[in-house]
Protein backbone atom coordinates (compact mmCIF):
# COMPACT_ATOMS: atom_id res chain seq x y z
CA UNK A 1 0.00 0.00 0.00
CA UNK A 2 0.97 3.82 -0.97
CA UNK A 3 1.86 5.32 1.61
CA UNK A 4 0.98 9.42 1.96
CA UNK A 5 4.09 11.78 1.56
CA UNK A 6 4.72 13.63 4.78
CA UNK A 7 4.10 17.31 4.65
CA UNK A 8 6.52 19.14 2.77
CA UNK A 9 7.57 16.02 0.35
CA UNK A 10 5.83 16.53 -2.99
CA UNK A 11 6.67 19.45 -5.39
CA UNK A 12 5.31 22.53 -4.16
CA UNK A 13 4.57 23.97 -7.99
CA UNK A 14 3.14 21.91 -11.22
CA UNK A 15 4.83 24.29 -12.99
CA UNK A 16 8.37 23.32 -12.05
CA UNK A 17 10.41 21.54 -15.14
CA UNK A 18 13.22 20.74 -13.47
CA UNK A 19 13.63 19.11 -9.69
CA UNK A 20 15.65 17.70 -6.75
CA UNK A 21 15.39 14.47 -5.48
CA UNK A 22 16.59 14.66 -1.99
CA UNK A 23 17.64 11.41 -0.21
CA UNK A 24 18.46 10.16 3.71
CA UNK A 25 17.85 7.28 5.76
CA UNK A 26 15.06 8.49 7.17
CA UNK A 27 14.18 7.58 11.09
CA UNK A 28 11.26 7.70 13.12
CA UNK A 29 9.84 10.99 14.15
CA UNK A 30 7.52 9.48 17.06
CA UNK A 31 7.84 6.44 19.48
CA UNK A 32 5.22 4.48 17.78
CA UNK A 33 7.00 4.33 14.17
CA UNK A 34 10.28 3.09 15.97
CA UNK A 35 9.18 -0.57 15.02
CA UNK A 36 7.94 -0.20 11.93
CA UNK A 37 11.10 1.25 11.05
CA UNK A 38 13.09 -0.84 12.51
CA UNK A 39 11.33 -3.75 11.00
CA UNK A 40 11.79 -1.77 7.08
CA UNK A 41 15.40 -1.45 8.03
CA UNK A 42 15.48 -5.23 8.24
CA UNK A 43 13.98 -6.06 4.93
CA UNK A 44 10.63 -6.66 6.62
CA UNK A 45 12.06 -8.93 9.45
CA UNK A 46 11.14 -7.58 12.79
CA UNK A 47 13.85 -7.12 15.28
CA UNK A 48 14.49 -8.93 18.33
CA UNK A 49 12.68 -7.32 21.40
CA UNK A 50 15.33 -6.73 23.37
CA UNK A 51 16.66 -5.12 20.18
CA UNK A 52 14.31 -3.32 19.64
CA UNK A 53 14.64 -2.06 23.37
CA UNK A 54 17.81 -0.76 22.89
CA UNK A 55 17.27 1.12 20.37
CA UNK A 56 13.75 2.32 21.73
CA UNK A 57 16.04 3.23 25.21
CA UNK A 58 18.81 5.31 22.91
CA UNK A 59 15.76 7.21 21.40
CA UNK A 60 14.85 7.79 24.75
CA UNK A 61 17.96 9.38 25.81
CA UNK A 62 17.54 11.95 22.79
CA UNK A 63 14.06 13.09 23.83
CA UNK A 64 11.91 10.29 22.01
CA UNK A 65 12.60 10.73 18.95
CA UNK A 66 15.12 12.10 16.34
CA UNK A 67 15.24 15.15 14.49
CA UNK A 68 16.05 14.05 10.95
CA UNK A 69 13.16 13.81 9.01
CA UNK A 70 12.16 17.30 9.99
CA UNK A 71 15.89 18.77 9.34
CA UNK A 72 16.22 16.91 5.76
CA UNK A 73 12.48 18.35 4.73
CA UNK A 74 14.32 21.99 5.89
CA UNK A 75 17.27 21.30 3.80
CA UNK A 76 14.99 20.76 1.26
CA UNK A 77 12.89 23.76 1.24
CA UNK A 78 15.84 26.09 1.78
CA UNK A 79 17.41 24.33 -1.52
CA UNK A 80 14.72 24.91 -3.43
CA UNK A 81 14.43 28.60 -2.24
CA UNK A 82 18.25 29.09 -3.36
CA UNK A 83 17.54 27.61 -6.38
CA UNK A 84 14.22 29.50 -7.07
CA UNK A 85 16.76 32.90 -6.02
CA UNK A 86 18.97 32.21 -8.44
CA UNK A 87 17.25 30.33 -11.66
CA UNK A 88 13.46 31.43 -11.26
CA UNK A 89 10.21 29.19 -10.07
CA UNK A 90 11.18 26.24 -12.46
CA UNK A 91 12.37 24.30 -9.80
CA UNK A 92 11.22 21.84 -7.30
CA UNK A 93 13.36 19.76 -4.94
CA UNK A 94 11.59 16.35 -3.20
CA UNK A 95 12.32 14.31 -0.17
CA UNK A 96 12.77 10.32 -0.65
CA UNK A 97 13.46 8.47 2.60
CA UNK A 98 14.86 5.20 2.67
CA UNK A 99 13.32 3.48 5.67
CA UNK A 100 10.05 5.75 6.70
CA UNK A 101 8.02 7.62 4.84
CA UNK A 102 8.03 9.88 2.75
CA UNK A 103 9.89 6.75 0.86
CA UNK A 104 12.26 7.37 -2.65
CA UNK A 105 9.28 5.40 -4.87
CA UNK A 106 6.51 8.06 -3.29
CA UNK A 107 9.18 11.55 -4.01
CA UNK A 108 9.60 9.87 -7.58
CA UNK A 109 5.97 9.36 -7.94
CA UNK A 110 5.33 12.75 -7.34
CA UNK A 111 7.55 14.02 -9.53
CA UNK A 112 6.11 11.70 -12.36
CA UNK A 113 2.79 13.21 -11.17
CA UNK A 114 4.28 16.59 -11.67
CA UNK A 115 5.00 15.74 -15.20
CA UNK A 116 8.80 16.98 -14.07
CA UNK A 117 10.84 15.52 -16.99
CA UNK A 118 14.44 16.31 -15.64
CA UNK A 119 15.73 15.77 -12.01
CA UNK A 120 19.62 15.22 -10.09
CA UNK A 121 19.43 13.14 -7.43
CA UNK A 122 21.45 14.35 -4.43
CA UNK A 123 22.24 11.50 -1.26
CA UNK A 124 22.27 12.68 1.96
CA UNK A 125 25.76 11.40 2.42
CA UNK A 126 28.84 11.89 0.94
CA UNK A 127 31.13 9.38 0.74
CA UNK A 128 29.79 6.18 -1.80
CA UNK A 129 29.08 2.56 -1.11
CA UNK A 130 27.59 -0.33 -3.13
CA UNK A 131 26.36 -1.19 0.48
CA UNK A 132 24.47 2.40 0.63
CA UNK A 133 24.41 5.28 -1.95
CA UNK A 134 24.01 2.60 -4.59
CA UNK A 135 21.10 1.55 -2.70
CA UNK A 136 18.99 4.77 -3.36
CA UNK A 137 20.38 5.27 -6.86
CA UNK A 138 18.52 1.41 -7.53
CA UNK A 139 15.68 2.32 -6.24
CA UNK A 140 15.01 5.72 -7.22
CA UNK A 141 16.29 4.19 -11.22
CA UNK A 142 13.29 1.25 -10.42
CA UNK A 143 10.76 3.74 -9.50
CA UNK A 144 11.48 6.20 -12.20
CA UNK A 145 12.10 3.19 -14.90
CA UNK A 146 9.37 3.44 -17.81
CA UNK A 147 8.32 6.92 -17.08
CA UNK A 148 9.48 9.98 -18.87
CA UNK A 149 11.41 11.28 -15.68
CA UNK A 150 15.40 11.38 -16.23
CA UNK A 151 17.29 11.41 -13.09
CA UNK A 152 21.05 12.33 -12.97
CA UNK A 153 22.63 11.18 -9.62
CA UNK A 154 25.31 12.50 -8.16
CA UNK A 155 26.75 9.26 -6.31
CA UNK A 156 29.89 11.01 -4.49
CA UNK A 157 30.71 14.30 -3.03
CA UNK A 158 33.42 13.62 -0.47
CA UNK A 159 35.68 16.08 -2.21
CA UNK A 160 33.13 18.34 -3.04
CA UNK A 161 35.61 21.58 -2.56
CA UNK A 162 32.62 23.61 -0.96
CA UNK A 163 31.74 20.90 1.57
CA UNK A 164 35.39 20.37 2.17
CA UNK A 165 35.36 24.39 2.83
CA UNK A 166 32.08 23.79 5.60
CA UNK A 167 34.24 21.13 6.93
CA UNK A 168 37.35 23.11 7.88
CA UNK A 169 35.39 26.17 9.01
CA UNK A 170 33.63 23.73 11.60
CA UNK A 171 36.56 22.62 12.70
CA UNK A 172 38.41 25.77 12.73
CA UNK A 173 35.16 27.61 14.88
CA UNK A 174 35.29 24.72 17.44
CA UNK A 175 38.69 24.65 17.93
CA UNK A 176 38.66 28.45 18.30
CA UNK A 177 35.99 28.08 20.85
CA UNK A 178 38.03 25.58 22.73
CA UNK A 179 40.96 28.18 23.35
CA UNK A 180 44.97 28.53 21.62
CA UNK A 181 45.99 26.32 24.08
CA UNK A 182 43.87 23.64 24.49
CA UNK A 183 43.32 23.46 20.58
CA UNK A 184 47.07 22.65 20.21
CA UNK A 185 46.78 19.46 22.13
CA UNK A 186 43.57 18.68 20.82
CA UNK A 187 43.31 15.00 18.72
CA UNK A 188 40.36 15.60 15.78
CA UNK A 189 38.58 12.32 14.88
CA UNK A 190 36.95 12.04 11.53
CA UNK A 191 33.79 9.89 11.64
CA UNK A 192 31.53 7.80 9.17
CA UNK A 193 28.77 5.37 9.31
CA UNK A 194 30.83 1.60 9.61
CA UNK A 195 29.88 -1.04 7.57
CA UNK A 196 30.72 -4.66 7.13
CA UNK A 197 34.57 -4.76 6.46
CA UNK A 198 34.64 -6.94 3.69
CA UNK A 199 33.77 -4.02 1.76
CA UNK A 200 37.90 -3.88 1.69
CA UNK A 201 38.36 -7.08 -0.61
CA UNK A 202 34.86 -5.77 -2.56
CA UNK A 203 36.98 -2.99 -3.79
CA UNK A 204 34.39 -0.51 -2.29
CA UNK A 205 35.33 2.90 -2.34
CA UNK A 206 33.56 3.95 0.90
CA UNK A 207 36.72 2.69 3.32
CA UNK A 208 38.91 5.16 1.71
CA UNK A 209 36.96 8.12 0.97
CA UNK A 210 36.72 8.65 4.58
CA UNK A 211 40.71 9.10 4.84
CA UNK A 212 40.28 11.14 1.48
CA UNK A 213 38.08 13.54 3.22
CA UNK A 214 39.78 13.71 6.35
CA UNK A 215 43.25 14.64 4.95
CA UNK A 216 41.70 17.11 2.37
CA UNK A 217 40.00 18.84 5.03
CA UNK A 218 43.33 18.02 7.88
CA UNK A 219 45.37 20.19 4.25
CA UNK A 220 43.09 23.13 4.05
CA UNK A 221 43.18 24.36 7.49
CA UNK A 222 46.57 22.74 8.58
CA UNK A 223 45.84 20.23 11.26
CA UNK A 224 48.55 19.35 13.56
CA UNK A 225 46.76 15.99 14.85
CA UNK A 226 44.01 14.02 13.05
CA UNK A 227 42.55 10.52 12.60
CA UNK A 228 39.89 8.68 11.42
CA UNK A 229 37.15 6.68 13.11
CA UNK A 230 33.77 5.00 12.69
CA UNK A 231 30.35 4.97 14.61
CA UNK A 232 27.52 2.15 14.78
CA UNK A 233 29.84 -0.63 14.25
CA UNK A 234 27.44 -3.81 14.63
CA UNK A 235 28.57 -5.76 17.14
CA UNK A 236 26.64 -8.55 16.40
CA UNK A 237 26.72 -8.93 12.61
CA UNK A 238 28.00 -12.31 12.39
CA UNK A 239 31.44 -10.88 10.59
CA UNK A 240 34.13 -7.88 11.07
CA UNK A 241 33.02 -4.04 10.40
CA UNK A 242 35.47 -1.33 9.65
CA UNK A 243 37.49 0.19 12.20
CA UNK A 244 39.11 1.25 14.39
CA UNK A 245 35.61 2.45 16.70
CA UNK A 246 35.79 6.03 17.78
CA UNK A 247 35.95 5.55 21.18
CA UNK A 248 38.88 2.43 20.94
CA UNK A 249 40.51 5.78 19.02
CA UNK A 250 40.04 7.72 22.22
CA UNK A 251 40.80 5.09 24.25
CA UNK A 252 44.23 4.45 22.92
CA UNK A 253 45.29 8.02 22.25
CA UNK A 254 43.85 8.91 26.28
CA UNK A 255 46.15 5.76 27.20
CA UNK A 256 48.90 7.93 25.23
CA UNK A 257 48.46 11.11 27.34
CA UNK A 258 45.99 13.02 25.33
CA UNK A 259 42.82 14.54 26.95
CA UNK A 260 41.55 17.10 24.53
CA UNK A 261 39.60 15.33 21.83
CA UNK A 262 36.90 16.74 18.29
CA UNK A 263 35.18 14.75 16.88
CA UNK A 264 33.97 15.99 13.34
CA UNK A 265 31.18 13.31 12.01
CA UNK A 266 32.12 14.30 8.24
CA UNK A 267 29.87 11.60 7.36
CA UNK A 268 26.66 12.78 7.94
CA UNK A 269 25.05 16.23 7.81
CA UNK A 270 22.12 16.59 10.08
CA UNK A 271 21.62 15.70 13.73
CA UNK A 272 20.25 12.53 14.37
CA UNK A 273 20.36 9.01 16.10
CA UNK A 274 24.09 8.72 15.32
CA UNK A 275 25.58 12.19 16.30
CA UNK A 276 23.16 12.76 19.39
CA UNK A 277 23.41 9.69 20.96
CA UNK A 278 26.72 8.36 19.96
CA UNK A 279 28.24 11.53 20.44
CA UNK A 280 26.12 13.61 22.63
CA UNK A 281 25.53 10.76 25.27
CA UNK A 282 27.53 7.66 24.46
CA UNK A 283 31.03 9.54 24.02
CA UNK A 284 30.49 11.81 26.88
CA UNK A 285 29.58 9.26 29.53
CA UNK A 286 33.13 7.55 28.00
CA UNK A 287 34.85 10.97 28.12
CA UNK A 288 33.84 11.13 31.68
CA UNK A 289 35.13 7.58 32.84
CA UNK A 290 38.12 8.60 31.05
CA UNK A 291 38.78 11.40 32.60
CA UNK A 292 39.56 13.29 28.81
CA UNK A 293 37.20 15.82 26.86
CA UNK A 294 35.28 14.89 24.10
CA UNK A 295 33.64 17.77 21.58
CA UNK A 296 31.99 17.88 18.63
CA UNK A 297 30.94 20.28 15.29
CA UNK A 298 28.53 21.23 14.53
CA UNK A 299 25.93 19.43 12.09
CA UNK A 300 25.05 21.67 8.57
CA UNK A 301 21.53 20.88 8.90
CA UNK A 302 19.82 23.56 7.34
CA UNK A 303 22.81 26.34 7.41
CA UNK A 304 22.86 28.36 4.79
CA UNK A 305 26.57 28.12 3.64
CA UNK A 306 25.48 24.21 3.53
CA UNK A 307 22.67 24.53 1.43
CA UNK A 308 24.89 26.47 -0.64
CA UNK A 309 26.96 23.11 -1.19
CA UNK A 310 23.88 20.86 -2.09
CA UNK A 311 23.39 23.71 -4.92
CA UNK A 312 26.68 23.14 -5.59
CA UNK A 313 26.05 19.17 -6.49
CA UNK A 314 22.90 20.13 -8.38
CA UNK A 315 24.54 22.18 -10.35
CA UNK A 316 27.09 19.52 -10.63
CA UNK A 317 24.51 16.85 -11.67
CA UNK A 318 23.18 19.23 -14.49
CA UNK A 319 25.93 19.20 -15.98
CA UNK A 320 26.77 16.05 -16.40
CA UNK A 321 25.34 13.34 -19.18
CA UNK A 322 22.37 11.42 -19.07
Amino acid sequence: MKLSPAPGSAPSETTATRAVLLMAYGSPRRSEEILPYYTHMRGGRPPRPEALAELEARYQAIGGRSPLTEITLSQASALQDLLRSEDGTGWSVVVGMKHIAPFIEDAVADLVGAEVKEAVGVVLAPHYSRMSIAGYVERARAASAGTPLEIRFVEDWHLEPSYLSWLARAIATRLSEIGPDRAQRTLVIFTAHSLPARLREMGDPYPDQLGETATAVARIIDLPRWEVGWQSVAQDAGEPWLGPELLEVVRQAASGGTTEFLVCPCGFVADHLEVRYDLDVEAQQAAAELGVAISRTAMPNDDPAFIAVLRDLVRRGMASPG
